[in-house]
């Protein structure tokens, strides 16, 4: 009788426990993982305006319109 009491005095702590541990909110996050997701979007928008600048600047200039040139 007292084996099986304790047994299960024993499970239901660790149970709790468990319980405890999962329910905690600081769980999900790693400020480590959270740094380097960080810095992974900067390089990665960093990358993004240095391409679209470089298209912009490789892109022909607009032709002008004779029609518009001639009113001035």
């Amino acid at each position: 009788m007292i084996d099986y009491l304790s047994l299960s005095i024993g499970h239901a702590l660790l149970a709790f426990a468990l319980i405890r541990l999962v329910m905690r909110d600081d769980l999900d996050s790693d400020p480590v993982i959270g740094a380097s997701e960080k810095a992974r979007r900067e390089a990665f928008e960093a990358a993004q305006a240095k391409r679209r600048a470089s298209q912009r600047a490789s892109e022909p200039a607009a032709p002008v319109d004779a029609a518009e040139t001639a009113g001035r």
